[in-house]
Parts: C-alpha cells; structure tokens; sequence
C-alpha cells in the first residue's frame, strides 16, 4: 500500500516551487449503485476508483463514515469513530463462507435512492446470519484479526458496541431514555448489561472489524492509484450518541440534558438563527486531560482517510452557544473555542497531518487568523461567487471569486449542502444568470460543465466537483437540503450513468489545467519514444 504521507496534501507555498496542483470528485459511497438498497463497499467502489484514474482525478472526497443518525444525515452519526455498517459489501461475506448466495437476492430497491430502512432491516438480518456462521467456524487467523482489531481500537469500540447493544435492548431508543443506571453508566448496571448482552455486543464488534477491513481494501485501492481519500470530521457529535453517553463530563451536560446547545445566529437567510441542538464541548475540561478525546478522534479517523476536512471550523475559534431551554438560536451568545491550543496538542501527538478547513460562511477576523495561523488550506465555493454584495463585499470583491484567491483553498463547484450547479443556476434570477454569464464568458447552456472548468483554471491548489455536477443533473440530484429534516441524503447514480466521454473530458481539464502531472518517460526512451507518447495523449475537447 501506498504510504499516506505520499499522498497528503501539502501545505502550499508560493513562487516556481509551489504545490501540485489537484483534482477530484466528491461522492459519498452510500451513493454508488448497487442490489441492496444502498451503495457499498463492493465492486461500484472499485469501478468508481478506476473511473477517477481514468479522468485523471487524484482525489475522492466523501462525507463522515459513520452510522447514520437523526434524519438519516452523516453528521448525526451515532459514534464519531465506527463505520457504517450498511456500507459493508454481503457478497464478500459470501466469499468468506458466512452467507449462502441466496441470501443476496434481495427485493426490488429503487436504484436512484437510498432506501435506508428497508435496506437496514435486509442487511441487518443477513450480518447477523453471517456473524453466526463466524462464530461457528472461523479460522485461528480471522479470531485473531478480530482479537487485533479490538485492541487497537479500545479507546471506543467496547463501549460503542454496549452502546449499540443496549440501543437494540431499548428498541431503538435513544440513551436518554433509558433507565437512570444505565443512562448515567452506573459500574454495576454496566457490568450487568454486559454480561447479558454479551452476544450482541461480539455482534457490534464484529461488524466494525468487516466495515474496516473492506474499507481498508478499498482505500489501498485508490492510494495505489495515486488517490486519495479526503473525509470529514464534524466538529460537533449528536446527543444520541456513543461519544456523549461514555463522556458526559467532556461535554456541558447536567446528567442526561444538555445545559447548552449548538447553532448558530440569526443572519440573512434565518431571522431566528439555526438551533442545531448538538451539545456543545466543556472545552476546559478537555484541555486538562490533553483533548484526549480529540487525539482518539483523530488517530480513528487517520485510520479510514488520507486527509481530513474539518467541518465548522469557525467552532474552533469561538461557537454559538444556545441555552438549551431555548427554542430559536436567538439568544445565543458567542464563547471561545479551543483555538490553536487544540491543534497543536494534534501536532503534538501525531506530527503534521493534512486538514482541510470548512471556513464558511460568516467567518470573522480571529477565525480568518486561526486558518492563517496553522496554515491549513480553506474552502471557496463557485455558487456563492455572483453575488454583487455579498456580506457587504464590493462588487468584484467578493472572495469567492476565482480571481480573488490565492492558492491555499480548495475550490468547489458546490458541496453536498448546495444545488446541483443546474439547479442553482436555474434558481436564480435574469438578472442574476447574467451576472454570472457575463464572469464566464458562456451561454450558460452547460453551466455545470463551466464552472467545473472555471475551478480548475482557478488558482485553488485542489478543484473538487460533486459527481452530479460531472452528470449535470438538476435538482433531482441534490444531497442535502439544510435545516430539512426529511428527504435527505439518499441520491444514488445508478449503472450507466457515467460514460467514457465523462472520464475523457475531465481527464483533457486536468491535464490542461496542470491538476494531472504526466509520467515521466523512461530515462533510456530516445526522442522518437518520446513524441510517440505525445501522439498518444486523447484529443483535445471543448475543455
């Protein structure tokens, strides 16, 4: 396997020594096609790496990994350390003599969607059957690897699989709800639970070590093409989740209720603000122990990506911070966060590692100084480019303009909470597509395909594009709606959708827009060889 540190992303710096520049595609993998209802880790991830190879893409960006939670969102994971259990691929469990293959003929799923209950309630009974036939038979070497695994990964996986297994025993409730002694982790309710539980807790284990096993495979797949994974770390966790139940006294808590929630403030969009309602960090209490919790985080989630982009980065600087008897954001009021303190403890512990920084949205002077400060690459995103007077800016000054970068960013056509760039741009006024066209210098008529090459020309050291916007879907691709609670998250590409023009086209931007270094030819190769591999390039596009 390609060593990751060969593969991150550098810092950038300025001059004829700066950085390779970059390219790729951003995909969640519950969207890859599929049987069962939901993409996962089997043969659509490895055609998807091979297709990126072809277009000359060097990285896949994706969101949180985790088990999915309230409204069926990523960022509402369940635990901020395991995976996603509806991603693990039934067929290689198969191949492992765990499963029979009619169990992997499964009802009609819609393709074009993810159909998260029904496929939960089909992979589930079938991860048990195949935990069952692991338990019966499984080889001295596969107990051992499982017996590494949980060693390994101790700081969470015990306590998240009681987690899990108290969840079934409660029928889905969240620990809230539970029995005082359980909900506030009582030693002896604990012991017991796990004593009666302790089949379902192997379960949960066991279905973290197969998630990172095929994960792994599926990462050393696309390192060794010289791609790399790019994935989120949210900055906040949900209250129903592992992480907030076995370190309440981490978090401003009062038993099992939050005092303090998060959110942000009223702005342009929302006179009342966003009450997001995750429980907000006791940073000072953090900071006494080393961010110990921070350190587990992040040494998990080095373990499933390349290079990590850091959700809500201005929650580093100073938070929003909501009484939670509140019903609006209001009456917020804005705290400090942990600051560089908290980076520098990673440093610390791990040395550099790649971030990527979400710095959206109103960002002040001390967040913009933060970024400066630890040097990590930020976000532009093209869609929030073409307003004349964005946040007061002047026109022509709006920062998201390509012209008013530099090269420490990371462009995006939109993310996974924008439109479709088809469908942004259909939303918007006459006047306002004008204002964009007269920026691009098109018609408009392949808007997507435009600002795709808009960001690869930029200077933005990475350019990374939503798969909808390579498809030009509309706004039937859309992932995330914000502050929708229903109807999110679940856009599937279904087979055949990605043709070889589509590899063709972005493989001819990279290369034109230095986002794709060629091979070097052989050292022994004379001319002649030499133009030969010229020849051989594809031919030029409307790119």
């Amino acid at each position: 396997m390609t060593s990751p540190s060969d593969l991150t992303i550098d810092q950038p710096t300025t001059g004829p020594e700066a950085t390779v520049r970059k390219a790729g595609i951003l995909l969640h993998p519950t969207s890859l096609p599929g049987p069962h209802g939901v993409g996962d880790l089997g043969a659509a991830a490895y055609r998807f790496v091979e297709f990126l190879e072809a277009a000359r893409q060097s990285v896949w960006q994706m969101m949180p990994l985790g088990p999915v939670g309230l409204g069926n969102s990523p960022y509402a994971a369940s635990s901020a350390f395991a995976g996603f259990p509806l991603l693990i691929a039934l067929d290689q469990l198969m191949g492992r003599g765990w499963l029979d293959e009619p169990d992997l003929r499964a009802p009609h799923f819609p393709p074009e969607k993810v159909q998260f209950e029904a496929a939960n309630s089909f992979k589930q009974e079938r991860l048990r059957k195949a935990f069952a036939r692991f338990e019966r038979q499984a080889v001295d070497e596969e107990r051992a690897s499982l017996a590494e695994f949980g060693q390994r990964h101790a700081a969470w996986l015990d306590d998240f699989a009681l987690f899990m297994a108290l969840k079934d025993d409660h029928g889905g409730a969240g620990w809230m709800d539970w029995e005082e002694p359980l909900a506030l982790r009582e030693p002896a309710a604990l012991a017991a639970a796990r004593e009666r539980l302790a089949e379902d807790v192997r379960f949960h284990q066991w279905v973290q070590w197969i998630f990172f096993g095929q994960w792994a495979s599926v990462r050393q797949y696309a390192n060794e093409r010289g791609i790399i994974i790019v994935g989120d770390i949210p900055i906040f966790v949900a209250l129903d989740s592992a992480d907030v139940w076995v370190h309440r006294e981490q978090f401003q808590m009062a038993g099992a209720v939050p005092t303090a929630v998060a959110g942000v403030p009223p702005d342009a969009f929302s006179k009342t603000g966003q009450r997001w309602g995750n429980p907000l960090y006791h940073w000072e209490k953090m900071a006494a122990n080393g961010y110990r919790w921070w350190l587990d985080r992040f040494r998990a989630t080095l373990e499933l990506v390349d290079t990590v982009r850091l959700d809500h980065f201005r929650g580093f600087a100073a938070y929003w911070r909501v009484p939670a008897d509140e019903e609006t954001a209001i009456n917020g009021v804005w705290v400090p966060g942990p600051g560089k303190d908290l980076f520098d403890a990673v440093e610390a512990e791990f040395g550099h590692i790649p971030l990527i920084v979400e710095d959206l949205g109103e960002i002040t002077p001390d967040v913009i100084a933060l970024r400066e400060a630890l040097a990590f690459p930020g976000m532009k995103v093209l869609q929030f480019a073409f307003g004349d007077d964005v946040h007061g800016t002047p026109k022509g000054r709006n920062p998201y303009l390509p012209h008013n970068y530099d090269p420490s960013y990371v462009v995006y056509t939109g993310t996974h909470d924008n439109d479709t760039t088809v469908g942004w741009f259909h939303s918007l006024s006459h006047e306002e597509q004008r204002a964009v066209l007269r920026y691009i210098g098109t018609d408009g008529t392949r808007i997507a395909q435009d600002l795709t090459r808009l960001a690869y020309q930029s200077v933005a050291e990475i350019a990374v594009t939503p798969l909808q916007d390579l498809l030009e879907l509309g706004s039937e691709g859309r992932m995330n709606v914000p502050g929708q609670p229903e109807h999110n998250w679940a856009w599937r590409f279904t087979d055949g959708m990605i043709h070889p023009h589509h590899a063709a086209w972005l493989a001819d931007l990279a290369a034109a827009t230095a986002r794709w270094a060629a091979p070097e030819p052989p050292a022994e190769e004379d001319e002649d060889a030499a133009e030969t591999v010229v020849e051989a390039e594809p031919e030029e596009t409307d790119a």
